[in-house]
């Protein structure tokens, strides 16, 4: 009968069907599409992050370049102011024109330092550095006249001019020049504050490169996602098609092992019933011919070969009818027929055979019984013909839920995880039918071994007992 799984089993068909080109080249674009944003947006932020850097470092660069040369205009102012004094103050000549020459070395670096200062000035700074040029460029005008005094004028005037022209005008430069340390500080700010907007520019932009990669990542993950359920789906769908088509692959080939073991018992009673008792009737009547014949010793000697040839048919219709199935499996049980079996093998082969058996019950149920003498006579053929054993040894247990069977030879032997004939899977095929474990152990030159377990059903273990 066939299994109740696989009668009630539904699988839908459906064919599975692959992604299209289309949805292929999409699925290509939007990844390749997400993979360059990701890399533009990096390329982007490693830009900004060292026009950033850039922008800052020119900054601070810029501020000290000014502050440095506002530090030596002021110097050189106070310096100025002290070599005056002392120039108009002196008495000696030459040390006078020591003093002079070091106001005109203090003018010089004043000069440079303003150069460098404007080298840096930006359109919106150049008023008050001009402002400070022009007072300075006054300073130094007002300080000309002076190298051109002689020592009674020096005396008569260097009073006034220190405190009406010099000090007053050095005050106001000063000023100047803190104004425009001022205007450098401020600068300095402004820098901080486009550093700022720099920065706030590029947080926006990654934000938004993050929130669309994000947004393309989403659905591309959606779309994966459901593109995986639905090859699991069809994974699936195959898997439960493949079981249920192993399982009626299955379920066919019980039936056919039943079908071939139904039609060899109907030849074999075919064979004994009705060959064998014509033939054993011809037997009969050709020794009742012999009996009634003539005394002819020609006549006789053919009435004698005759029946010699129809007990010679007789033997081997009883043969066949046994080798497709022994009467005594279904009469006398597994373990007598097992027996018979090694007999018969032996005087073929001549193979020492031998069967030891334990607590195994006469009542079998009798696919299990079919089963296993089928196994050893597949395993005794195998080691008749292929392995050449000397001796094989069978042995069969029968425990409360179980009934085991061992094989042993000592034959040529095999790989026996590379070499599987038909024999072999077909005996593995009734095993695994009735829910039985099949295990098959040999190498080159070591013999095999064949050990099978097959589980006895609650019924049957009852009925056994």
């Amino acid at each position: 009968m066939e299994p109740e799984e696989t009668k009630d089993a539904v699988v839908p068909k459906r064919s599975v069907q692959p992604l299209q080109w289309g949805a292929q080249v999409v699925l290509l674009a939007s990844f390749g599409a997400m993979l360059g944003l990701m890399l533009f947006a990096g390329i982007d932020a490693l830009r900004a992050l060292r026009q950033i850097q850039s922008r800052n470092v020119q900054i601070r660069q810029t501020f000290l370049l000014r502050n440095r040369a506002l530090e030596e205009i002021r110097s050189a102012l106070y310096q100025s102011g002290t070599f005056t004094r002392d120039y108009l103050l002196e008495r000696d000549a030459s040390r006078a024109e020591t003093y002079r020459a070091s106001l005109q070395k203090v003018r010089g670096e004043m000069d440079a330092a303003l150069v460098r200062y404007s080298q840096s000035l930006d359109a919106g700074e150049q008023a008050p550095f001009s402002a400070l040029q022009a007072r300075i460029a006054d300073y130094w005008k007002v300080l000309d006249p002076i190298s051109h005094w002689d020592a009674k004028e020096k005396l008569a005037r260097s009073d006034a001019f220190m405190h009406r022209e010099l000090f007053p005008r050095r005050a106001t430069t000063l000023e100047i020049a803190d104004r425009i340390g001022a205007v450098n500080e401020q600068e300095l700010n402004n820098g901080d504050e486009r550093l700022k907007a720099l920065f706030d520019r590029f947080r926006y932009r990654l934000i938004l490169m993050l929130a669309i990669t994000l947004g393309i990542g989403a659905l591309l993950a959606v779309a994966t996602i459901r593109h995986i359920l639905r090859l699991a789906r069809d994974a699936d769908l195959r898997y439960r098609q493949v079981a249920l088509a192993q399982a009626k692959l299955k379920d066919l080939s019980a039936r056919l092992v039943d079908a071939q073991e139904q039609e060899r018992r109907a030849i074999s009673r075919e064979l004994h019933d009705e060959v064998g008792q014509s033939l054993s009737a011809l037997l009969m009547e050709l020794g009742n011919l012999g009996a009634v014949a003539p005394g002819d010793a020609e006549l006789r000697s053919h009435v004698e070969s005759i029946r010699k040839l129809a007990e010679s048919s007789v033997n081997v219709v009883r043969n066949m009818a046994l080798l497709l199935r022994p009467s005594m499996l279904d009469d006398l049980g597994l373990v007598p027929a097992l027996q018979w079996q090694a007999r018969e093998i032996s005087k073929r082969t001549g193979l020492a055979v031998t069967v030891e058996a334990e607590n195994v019950a006469d009542d079998l149920p009798e696919e299990h019984k079919t089963c296993i003498y089928r196994v050893v006579q597949e395993a005794l053929n195998n080691c008749a013909r292929h392995a050449f054993a000397r001796s094989v040894r069978i042995e069969v247990v029968q425990e409360s839920d179980r009934i085991r069977l061992s094989v042993l030879d000592d034959g040529l032997g095999f790989n026996s995880t590379h070499t599987r004939g038909l024999g072999l899977l077909g005996m593995e095929e009734r095993v695994t039918h009735l829910g039985g474990r099949f295990h098959l152990q040999s190498e080159p030159g070591h013999g095999a071994r064949l050990r099978i377990e097959i589980p006895l059903a609650a019924s049957a273990v009852e009925a056994i007992a």
